[in-house]
């Protein structure tokens, strides 16, 4: 009975975000704040179109959805880097450690950033010798467990913060997920609610201003000092469900297929479907396609690979790849090396 309040508390939150979205025709694009949670992390769940909710199972859980930390073995750890559009970079690091009879706990950190570039004004566009840069990071901690043998529950909470120059925002956030293996043929059944949390809001010397309360008459201070006051907005939050199974499973060969239903509180709902070839879970294939019927997507087809290699004992090394088309706006390469240990 509780399970079945959880999942239908977590299916009523993403219906209302749904249902909000098709009455009044709005997508929203562009009206939350933190857009780089929305990117994709772990090359595998990227190469496979996004579609992770169901099938959950290594560390990137801690993005996709939580309670699949749960599925861990073993200890592991990865970290991920990408050269972003606009000569950005975004990395990923994250490790988890499963302890028995109590759960699976994590930690991870995003960042996306920019490097130093030179202050340019209208009267100096060469530069005023001084620099800027910007970042967007989050820094989490997680933890799952399983309630019965086929269920399992996860939370995270998470410290978000953006910068850019001498002005950031910063807020809290939290996760919630749940996975759910099904008698049918091992499927599983996801369900996660992420990025929920108080509204960002930018502060910062960069807003100071000096003001002249009545420009029209003379002899009136023009010199007050101001503070200019920035609007807040909300978290980019995603409902998303998720199934997977495998359509081959054999000693040597397994095929894994899975699709996800997402419904962000800034866009119209999407799909994400992907499928993952492995021989003897050592080499590995992905493909899938992202944001499936979502207005104005930009992204589109996705491709991967792996390569799991024993290293001794209960040590291996992954290592992952992806390929993500984004439209006119280039290809994005994702590479990750994960530990498991």
């Amino acid at each position: 009975m509780k399970r079945m309040i959880l999942l239908l508390l977590l299916f009523g939150m993403g219906f209302s975000t749904a249902r909000a979205q098709f009455i009044s025709g709005i997508s929203k694009t562009g009206t939350t704040a933190a857009a780089f949670l929305e990117i994709g992390v772990g090359p595998r769940a990227v190469a496979m179109g996004g579609a992770f909710a169901g099938l959950a199972d290594d560390i990137t859980a801690a993005y996709w959805n939580v309670a699949g930390l749960a599925r861990l073995k073993s200890g592991e750890a990865v970290f991920m880097h990408a050269n972003w559009f606009g000569d950005a970079s975004f990395d990923y690091a994250a490790v988890g450690l499963p302890v028995q009879g109590v759960g699976t706990f994590a930690v991870h950190f995003t960042a996306l950033s920019v490097g130093r570039e030179p202050v340019r004004t209208v009267l100096m566009p060469e530069g005023t010798g001084d620099y800027f840069s910007g970042s967007s990071v989050s820094l989490g901690v997680s933890f799952a467990y399983d309630l019965t043998d086929r269920f399992s529950i996860g939370f995270t909470g998470k410290f978000i913060n953006e910068s850019i120059y001498h002005s950031s925002a910063s807020t809290f956030a939290l996760d919630f997920g749940t996975i759910f293996t099904t008698p049918l043929h091992g499927m599983r059944l996801g369900a996660t609610l992420v990025n929920f949390g108080p509204k960002m809001k930018l502060s910062g010397r960069d807003l100071g201003i000096v003001y002249d309360p009545d420009p029209t008459r003379a002899g009136n201070n023009s010199q007050i000092p101001a503070v200019l006051e920035t609007d807040d907005f909300d978290l980019p939050l995603n409902f998303r469900v998720g199934v997977a199974m495998e359509l081959l499973q054999t000693e040597a060969n397994r095929l894994t297929v899975a699709l996800d239903a997402n419904t962000p509180n800034n866009n119209t709902a999407s799909i994400n479907f992907g499928g993952e070839y492995a021989f003897q879970e050592m080499f590995f294939l992905r493909a899938g396609y992202n944001t499936a019927f979502e207005r104005d997507s930009e992204t589109d087809l996705t491709l991967g690979a792996g390569l799991r290699y024993a290293m001794g004992g209960t040590i291996k090394l992954r290592f992952d790849y992806s390929y993500n088309e984004f439209g006119v706006l280039g290809n994005i390469h994702r590479f990750a090396v994960f530990l498991e240990f």
